[in-house]
């Protein structure tokens, strides 16, 4: 996710676009857009609420050059309240309010991961004050899934019962994590996956240039980043904007081969998340392989091959449940380090079951 402000209303991807001129079609205070990361619920609701505030709106969504866009663009607008983990804000360029900028100026603690319950509390004041411009207010809530639960019943009756024309968009990629009571105060819109040539002719428009003669990324290095993505353009971009697309996608086709061997060195540059998300992927094509299936995130031929037909879905199944318990500490590992060794180690051994 780009924390530039390109222009004062940044176009959106095509599918980002269709799905908000639907949404400006129906009505309702609360929306909760939800779906897995990397398909735009971010970008998508910002331009919801940009939309909401616009002076001039039309039914492809907000002017882009009105005083209400523009105090957007610029991240001053009195009327939208961001809700955010305060890593995130940061992260973005959103203003924090003043005690919390100060606390963290002056280190006396590192900026948050989650959504604070005293930012919850002050989002609720926010619904309380008289507009500033317009006929509307917004609180955009994202990742609202980092709400624990005093944060999300503290929004509760806001939420439920808004004074004014207060409108809330809640996007989450875990809504299932999200207090039942949440989910039920708000409309759901499930975001829509665009198809993979789609999403590669995005990924082509929004690639930085490479190389002193200002080359584009090539297209196979392209399609292998969208795969390895699995098809989220979002995610594909990030991963395109950490470095040469080459080198990015030659690292990728090389992973599995450097995990049968338990080359650990191949995780050296990942943060432990990143690398157990990457040997999910690898694991869910190697099981793919062997149910039959054509793999989603490798290709087949970047795969471990073995003359006794590789590991068995025992092993298999094994390995992929030790992943989805590191999955849920991976945040707080005690030594980075040590676990991508672990790490390593397990997948050499899973890959070369027999």
């Amino acid at each position: 996710m780009s924390t530039e402000v390109l222009s004062p209303n940044p176009p959106l991807a095509p599918w980002l676009q269709t799905q908000l001129r639907s949404l400006l079609t129906q009505r309702g205070h609360a929306w909760l857009l939800s779906g897995p990361s990397g398909l735009g619920q971010f970008d998508l609701a910002l331009a919801l609420a940009r939309a909401w505030l616009c002076e001039q709106a039309t039914a492809d969504g907000a002017c882009g050059v009105c005083g209400s866009c523009h105090a957007i663009a610029v991240h001053t607008h009195a009327d939208l309240c961001m809700l955010m983990p305060e890593t995130l804000s940061l992260a973005l360029g959103w203003p924090l309010d003043e005690k919390t900028q100060d606390d963290l100026d002056s280190k006396k603690r590192k900026p948050s991961k989650e959504i604070k319950v005293d930012a919850a509390r002050e989002a609720v004041s926010f619904t309380q004050f008289t507009r500033s411009r317009g006929t509307t207010k917004v609180v955009l809530v994202y990742p609202a899934e980092r709400m624990n639960t005093i944060t999300a019943n503290t929004l509760l009756k806001t939420l439920e019962e808004p004074p004014g024309a207060v409108k809330f968009i809640l996007a989450t990629e875990a809504a299932h994590q999200l207090l039942p009571t949440i989910r039920s105060r708000c409309q759901g819109h499930t975001m829509h996956w665009p198809v993979f040539d789609e999403a590669l002719a995005w990924l082509a428009a929004q690639a930085p240039t490479e190389g002193k003669a200002g080359a584009l990324p090539a297209a196979a290095d392209l399609h292998t980043l969208l795969a390895a993505a699995g098809g989220r353009p979002a995610d594909a971009l990030s991963r395109l904007q950490a470095g040469p697309s080459n080198a990015s996608a030659q690292h990728w086709q090389a992973l599995p081969k450097a995990m049968a061997r338990g080359d650990t060195s191949a995780l050296a540059d990942w943060a432990p998340a990143q690398a157990v998300d990457a040997l999910q992927k690898l694991c869910h094509d190697v099981l793919a392989v062997k149910a039959g299936a054509q793999p989603r995130f490798f290709s087949a031929k970047d795969l471990p091959t073995s003359k006794t037909g590789g590991p068995g879905f025992l092993a298999l199944g094994a390995w992929s449940k030790e992943l989805a318990a590191s999955a849920r500490t991976v945040e707080h590992p005690f030594n980075p380090g040590l676990m991508l060794e672990s790490l390593a180690s397990r997948a050499r051994l899973a890959l070369n079951a027999k």
